[in-house]
C-alpha cells in the first residue's frame, strides 16, 4: 500500500513540470501561427502596388500624396512630374464636379433666350452663341495662364517646390487651418473629383444614347430603341 502511494506521488509531481497544453497553450501556439502567416502574407506583398497587388509599386507613387493608393499601370507616373500630373487632376475634378452639377441644375433653371431653354445639357451647349462659347474659353485661358504666371508645363510649373498642386489659396471658410481637418478634405476631394470624372463621362453618354435629360431620365425611365445601335437582328433577339 505504501509503494502504491510512493508511486502516484512520484507520477503526479512529475506531472507538475510536464508542459501544458491547455486552452491557453493552444491559443497562444494559434495566435503565434497566425502572426508567421500575417507576415508572410505582408512580404509576399512588399513592393506590390496597394490598388494592383499583381503589379509592382511605382517608383514615384509612396503614398505621401492624398489618395494615392500607387494606381498607375501604364507607368505614367515615371515620365512626368508628379506635382504636375496631381494639379491636372485636382482642376478637372473640380471642373467636373461643376459639370456635372450644370447637368442638373440646366433642366430646372434657364437663363432667358430660346437658346438657354433647353433642358438636355448637350442641347443647351450646341445652342449657344458661338461668339459667347469662344469668349468664355478665352477667359479660362488667361485665367489658367495667369494664375500659372505663364508657367503650364511639366518641366517649369513647379519650378518653385514651395507650391503645393491645386493650392489656389482659396479658403474662405478657413476650412484649412486644422492640419488634421486640412488632409482630411485635401483627400474627399480627390476622391469626389474622380467620382465626378467617372461620373460626368456617364452623364454625356447616358445623354447622347437615350437624348434625356438626367433627372427626367431618372424618374422616367425608358428603354432604347435597338435599332438606333444598329446591332443587327442578333441583338434585337438578346433584348438588346
Amino acid at each position: 500500500m505504501l509503494r502504491t502511494l510512493l508511486l502516484v506521488a512520484s507520477a503526479a509531481s512529475a506531472a507538475a513540470f510536464a508542459p501544458s497544453f491547455g486552452t491557453s497553450a493552444v491559443s497562444s501556439r494559434s495566435n503565434a501561427i497566425t502572426g508567421m502567416k500575417m507576415q508572410s502574407v505582408l512580404s509576399n506583398r512588399a513592393g506590390k502596388s496597394k490598388a494592383m497587388p499583381f503589379l509592382s509599386q511605382p517608383e514615384k507613387l509612396d503614398g505621401s500624396m492624398p489618395g494615392d493608393v500607387g494606381f498607375d499601370p501604364l507607368g505614367i507616373s515615371t515620365y512626368f512630374d508628379l506635382k504636375w500630373m496631381r494639379e491636372a487632376e485636382l482642376k478637372h475634378g473640380r471642373i467636373c464636379m461643376l459639370a456635372w452639377t450644370g447637368c442638373l441644375v440646366q433642366e430646372v433653371i434657364h437663363l432667358p433666350g430660346e437658346a438657354f431653354s433647353k433642358k438636355l445639357a448637350l442641347d443647351a451647349w450646341a445652342s449657344a452663341p458661338r461668339g459667347g462659347m469662344i469668349s468664355i474659353l478665352v477667359a479660362i485661358g488667361l485665367i489658367e495662364m495667369i494664375s500659372n504666371r505663364f508657367q503650364l508645363t511639366a518641366t517649369d510649373m513647379f519650378a518653385n517646390p514651395a507650391r503645393v498642386p491645386g493650392d489656389l489659396g482659396f479658403d474662405p471658410l478657413s476650412l484649412g487651418n486644422n492640419p488634421a481637418t486640412r488632409a482630411k478634405y485635401e483627400l474627399s476631394e480627390v476622391i469626389h473629383g474622380r467620382a465626378a470624372m467617372m461620373g460626368f463621362s456617364g452623364v454625356i453618354h447616358q445623354m447622347i444614347v437615350t437624348k434625356q435629360p438626367i433627372i427626367y431620365s431618372l424618374l422616367h425611365w425608358k428603354s432604347v430603341d435597338s435599332s438606333a445601335f444598329k446591332l443587327g437582328g442578333a441583338a434585337a433577339k438578346l433584348g438588346y
